[in-house]
């Protein structure tokens, strides 16, 4: 996992997924390994010679003390973590749910199949079995500990800590997919004929292909969205508000209406903001049939269109906190969180 981080998170790395890693109930970009407490204090008696000692077990602070006391599991099972040991197997957490699990399961097999044999080259050819495995063991927790991490993934502090340690942080898939083409990647897949490196570059390309039109529909399909439903939907209602403040006034021209007023203003604000983005969301990605390269690609529209697209959706999302339900042409956030 050390060695091969950057493949690692390049077989993972998609449209949907940059929104979900670093995201709550999901692991960050970085690759790190969880292990538990009791795995690590093992690790480090080998790693210094010292004698091991079975670690006390300790009990669930729950906070009530008419409860019973619970023990604490010492593998745990850390949701924040990309790769964590969960008491007999390793969990990669870190494959989107719309991904097939073929991509990132070769790279694991191939990593894995590689480091096995260079534990095997070294292992028989040595004159002293046993000298020269625990030596192995030695040194591989020397050399790769930096990537066993058992606190909370979600805290910026370990973004800082994994940034010291040297780990790779590829928040974004333009970032992480041509790590595909790494020359260490390629020769990995090469040396055990799984990929040669035009299939390793062809896949690099088609990721980086489906990713831009992953990128174009949803923006194609947000500008007719807005165009056609939610600019109506807030006209519609600007309308309504226009002639109830227009009725109160006339029935009572003593009434203060700069409640209505003040509303009229900020949603024909807000509904402009859209007008003006939507026409800006168009015009950039007729652009990017301009880029030479599916990379430059994929940077376009994570830099331009990306972007433009927040814009957007905070308009809505704003406009969508005044509409009356009955304008509003979709389900509102709080009828698919609570009522689907």
């Amino acid at each position: 996992m050390d060695e091969y981080q950057d493949m690692l998170r390049a077989t993972v790395a998609t449209a949907g997924n940059d929104h979900r890693l670093g995201a709550n109930e999901a692991p960050p970009a970085v690759i790190s390994m969880f292990i538990g407490e009791e795995l690590m204090d093992i690790l480090e008696s080998i790693e210094k010679g010292t004698v091991y000692k079975d670690r006390v077990a300790s009990h669930m602070e729950i906070g009530v003390d008419m409860l019973p006391l619970f023990r604490k599991d010492t593998t745990d099972r850390n949701r924040t973590s990309p790769f964590a040991f969960t008491g007999n197997k390793f969990e990669f957490r870190m494959v989107g749910s719309s991904q097939s699990i073929a991509g990132p399961n070769i790279a694991l097999n191939t990593i894995v199949a590689d480091e096995l044999e260079q534990f095997a080259d070294v292992l028989e050819g040595a004159v002293d079995f046993k000298e020269a495995l625990n030596g192995l063991i030695i040194k591989t927790i020397s050399e790769h500990k930096r990537i066993i991490f058992n606190g909370n993934g979600y805290e910026d502090a370990w973004l800082e800590e994994a940034a010291r340690r040297g780990l790779s942080n590829y928040k974004t898939t333009p970032d992480a997919l041509p790590h595909y083409i790494d020359e260490k990647n390629v020769a990995l897949f090469s040396k055990h004929k799984v990929f040669t490196e035009v299939e390793m570059r062809s896949r690099c390309e088609v990721h980086l292909e489906n990713y831009c039109k992953v990128l174009k529909i949803e923006a194609l399909t947000m500008a007719e969205m807005v165009r056609k439903d939610i600019i109506p939907a807030a006209y519609t209602y600007l309308k309504r508000l226009s002639e109830t403040a227009v009725a109160v006034k006339s029935a009572c021209p003593e009434l203060d209406c700069a409640m209505e007023i003040n509303m009229l203003k900020y949603l024909r604000t807000l509904t402009d903001s859209l007008y003006v983005n939507i026409n800006k969301l168009e015009e950039i990605l007729a652009g990017a049939e301009k880029c030479g390269s599916e990379l430059e690609s994929a940077f376009y529209y994570r830099d331009k269109v990306l972007p433009v697209m927040g814009e957007l959706r905070s308009a809505a999302d704003e406009i969508e906190r005044f509409v009356g339900e009955k304008y509003w042409p979709y389900p509102t956030y709080g009828e698919l969180l609570f009522s689907v």
